[in-house]
């Protein structure tokens, strides 16, 4: 029955649906049409499960590639104006704090907050010079429009969060945005790249552009731009470390700055690295390759699977071997716990066919390490660790004997 008492003839309903949806849609500004399709999107990276959404995202879509709303959604003004941040932006929603990255979900509401909060004025003059000077083909200006607009963000940013109780309204703006926990941590993320914007370029500009094994050599010339910048900026070292990982072929390796500038290799050493946050940071790659792994096979992208779990064993033995004692440690317990819901996701999808059939995400060749080569890699590493850690004994005893007098 209807809502008169009416009665409803169910096979209407699949046409009834639609259109109700489309006007529905249609009520909307195109902002918020595009600001809902943004979040339904980054939702759907986080695997949340929203009965009934898929009509919803699919008409947005289509309306969004059917007309010009396509190229606004790309955003050109905000393009510019988060241009600096891009080096350090990471995909997804995770459910852990991501210390040396930015969500590139977390910037549509960002914006929104800036654009209709914190200066809507300024936002509206920078939009509009800047469409005009992308229009006239000037894009070094509009570079510099850019950047004199973030320097106008940054300068009133630090002077609101600075109030607690400005702080406090500018969560509660963000939250009517979006449902992200993480666009509070974000937007000061951003502050903080946005301070040493100039310097992070100029690391991104001298690095590699690709580093296929960060040791020896590569490593060599990766060190003293890294020391550099964490000389000048201790607090960014974070964001530094991931304009490095986004360079690197095995992401692992991230931790090499850490190791390497460690006295030893035991696990309480490398913690007083300044830079032992790349453990953490590694970490958290772990946990986004969790949460991409659930994705995969929820969307029985069963490839895409095999290479993330491929991915994931080697992250966690190499950090086991390159790491001593390891499970001692605050890092060790955390890799526990993430290994530990990574085996319980793959044991749900292998248990779902019968032992006789066998699944590809169960085979013990996804462990390369465990193969022959594998074994002699780890005395090789071992091995190499044993002499380092050696030189480093050594160098600790000349320099207090130097100190004595001796």
């Amino acid at each position: 029955m209807g809502a008169a008492g009416i009665p409803i003839d169910r096979r209407h309903v699949a046409t009834m649906l639609p259109i109700s949806l489309k006007e529905f849609l249609q009520r909307l500004t195109p902002p918020t049409r595009i600001n809902l399709l943004n979040e339904l999107e980054r939702l759907e990276h986080a695997g949340a499960e929203i009965p009934g959404v898929g009509p919803v995202v699919e008409t947005l879509r289509a309306e969004l590639r059917g007309n010009e709303q396509a190229e606004k959604r790309k955003g050109l003004p905000t393009r510019y104006f988060f241009a600096p941040l891009e080096p350090v932006l990471v995909e997804g929603a995770p459910d852990h704090s991501n210390i040396g990255g930015i969500e590139r979900g977390s910037l549509p509401a960002i914006w929104e907050w800036i654009s209709r909060d914190l200066l809507p004025t300024m936002a509206r003059d920078y939009t509009k010079q800047i469409t005009e000077l992308l229009a006239a083909d000037k894009q070094k200006e509009a570079r510099q429009a850019a950047s004199v607009f973030q320097t106008k963000v940054l300068k009133s940013m630090e002077s609101n969060l600075a109030s607690p109780e400005l702080t406090k309204q500018i969560r509660e703006k963000l939250a009517t945005y979006t449902a992200s926990r993480a666009v509070y941590p974000d937007l000061t993320k951003m502050l903080s790249v946005l301070r040493v914007r100039d310097d992070l370029a100029k690391l991104g500009e001298a690095l590699p552009a690709k580093i296929k094994h960060l040791e020896g050599a590569e490593l060599g010339k990766v060190m003293p731009l890294l020391d550099r910048f964490a000389k000048a900026h201790p607090e960014q070292i974070p964001f530094a470390l991931t304009i490095i990982g986004g360079r690197l072929k095995t992401s692992w390796e991230l931790i090499r700055p850490a190791t390497k500038t460690a006295p030893t290799k035991n696990a309480a050493d490398v913690a007083t690295s300044p830079y032992a946050v790349a453990v953490q940071m590694v970490l958290d790659g772990l946990e986004d390759k969790r949460r991409m792994l659930s994705f995969a096979l929820k969307h029985e992208r069963v490839l895409v699977a095999k290479e993330l779990l491929i991915d994931i064993y080697d992250t966690e033995y190499a950090l086991q071997v390159r790491i001593d004692n390891l499970a001692d440690s605050d890092w060790g317990r955390r890799l526990q716990e993430v290994m530990a819901s990574i085996s319980a996701l793959v044991e749900s999808e292998v248990s779902r066919f019968p032992e006789n059939v066998g699944h590809i995400l169960g085979s013990r060749r996804l462990r390369s390490y465990d193969s022959l080569a594998g074994r002699v890699t780890y005395w090789a590493w071992k091995g190499r660790d044993a002499v380092h850690d050696g030189f480093a004994v050594v160098r600790r005893m000349t320099g207090v004997a130097e100190k004595s007098g001796a």
